[in-house]
């Protein structure tokens, strides 16, 4: 159940240099605790987090919405950050308590099953006024916006609300009674010409004072209810939820870069230009998983595409303490899919950088010879036994003791470098660090 924005005063904290909440007030220090963290250590809140450092990287003061997953309750809130040299003062306004949501795909199953996606109802939230205090985004999408403009806008603005047969409106009868409601039919005032209908809950704060209400979106919305999903309605659905999004990404951010709605600070174009290539190299991937682009061949520079794979984990690797080092080297000549190698690039180094101990640097070298251009990512990490030398290859394995992934990165990796007519090496022993090397044909 949810509770009325907090009623006292604004939730401080501060970050380092290094990303480390060195004071918090209490409903901070709560939630850096329940996501497995402590005061002392790396901020574990990745929304808040990203604030945090953008606030940094820009070096002025950034506000924006976020959501914070506490133990058994998400947490809506208001992120100031204002940069103080390297360190960052947080100021949390207007924190809202409400149940966990759901995952939209559900829970993944045994891929000998079939995976039914049609349950998945779409989310909606609302304050004592009925005005909107989060939004699914396949929703806003529906209704002709985004989570971002929906928020504090009334949903009658963005619905217009149709009377049941008995001429009635139940959600207004259920605002009135303080009850839950069902079967209350709507249309998009904007965007997708369809009728959805909605069904909610009330929701309470501390005192008990009704405060809003909190529902889904079913019916003619919910278009595969109770059908299962076979590999090519999933494909689509991974389209729908993924490269759509990923493409008004891409298209935003380069007119930022461009400049093409008048002038701007450089670091805020540089922002936007890593964004672009982060949200590039998202498809890439999607198109990986879906074997899409396979064989591709082109003149590359592999010593460019490295450079550029090492800048989009510059972020990660400073959160570490993790020095990414690139050898000088004059340009490489190979032959691929630029994008591609630049994923299987992104997955050596990023894994190099996990396995690193602090203070370590993960180097790039690359070198030509015998008609193979080669990619070189050198780390100081522990090492990997012969006897998972080659296991790690395998889909859905990992290095024993390892942390996080799906153990997929480097299967798909190395698929995609035979795609090219290449392969990936790897020479390790415990104790003496890792060197994964990408070899191309030369061009």
């Amino acid at each position: 159940m949810a509770t009325a924005p907090s009623e006292r005063g604004p939730v401080r904290g501060r970050l380092d240099g290094e990303d480390r909440l060195i004071s918090a007030d209490p409903e901070l220090v709560t939630l850096q605790t329940e996501a497995g963290s402590h005061v002392g250590s790396e901020l574990a809140l990745p929304q808040i987090l990203s604030i945090a450092r953008l606030a940094r990287k820009l070096g002025v003061p950034i506000y924006r919405n976020a959501l914070a997953a506490g133990a058994d309750q998400d947490v809506e809130m208001g992120v100031r950050a204002i940069p103080d040299g390297n360190d960052v003062d947080l100021t949390l306004e207007r924190l809202v308590y409400r149940p966990p949501a759901a995952p939209r795909l559900g829970t993944l199953v045994p891929h000998e099953q079939q995976i039914d996606l049609g349950g998945a109802p779409e989310e909606w939230a609302t304050n004592e006024d009925l005005s909107i205090v989060s939004i699914s985004p396949g929703l806003a999408e529906k209704l002709g916006t985004t989570p971002e403009e929906a928020i504090g806008k009334p949903l009658t603005r963005l619905l217009k609300l149709e009377e049941n047969e008995d001429g009635e409106l139940p959600l207004l009868l259920a605002a009135t009674s303080r009850s839950d409601f069902d079967g209350q039919r709507a249309r998009p005032r904007h965007g997708a010409d369809e009728v959805l209908t909605l069904r909610g809950t009330p929701v309470s704060a501390p005192d008990g004072r009704f405060a809003g209400f909190q529902g889904d979106v079913v019916g003619d919305f919910d278009r595969r209810s109770g059908s299962s999903v076979d590999s090519s309605e999933l494909d689509q659905l991974i389209d729908e939820a993924l490269r759509s999004p990923l493409d008004r990404i891409i298209e935003s951010a380069d007119r930022i870069v461009q400049q093409s709605e008048g002038p701007l600070r450089s670091d805020y174009a540089d922002y936007a230009g890593d964004i672009a290539a982060a949200a590039r190299h998202l498809l890439s991937v999607i198109r990986s998983m879906n074997g899409e682009g396979e064989g591709e061949q082109d003149r590359v520079d592999l010593v460019a595409l490295g450079t550029e794979a090492g800048g989009m984990l510059e972020t990660t690797a400073h959160a570490r303490r993790v020095r990414i080092a690139l050898d000088p080297s004059a340009p490489i000549g190979a032959r691929g899919d630029s994008r591609g190698i630049i994923q299987i690039l992104v997955n050596l180094i990023g894994n190099a950088v996990r396995h690193s101990p602090a203070g370590s640097t993960v180097t790039l070298s690359f070198e030509s010879s015998d008609g193979k251009a080669q990619a070189h990512v050198i780390d100081q990490g522990p090492g990997i036994d012969p006897a998972d030398q080659e296991r790690i290859f395998e889909r859905f394995e990992r290095v024993k003791g390892g942390e996080g992934g799906t153990g997929l990165g480097l299967a798909i990796a190395r698929r995609l470098a035979h795609s090219m007519g290449g392969d990936i090496e790897l020479q390790s022993a415990p104790g003496e660090g890792s060197r994964f090397t990408l070899i191309l044909p030369a061009a």
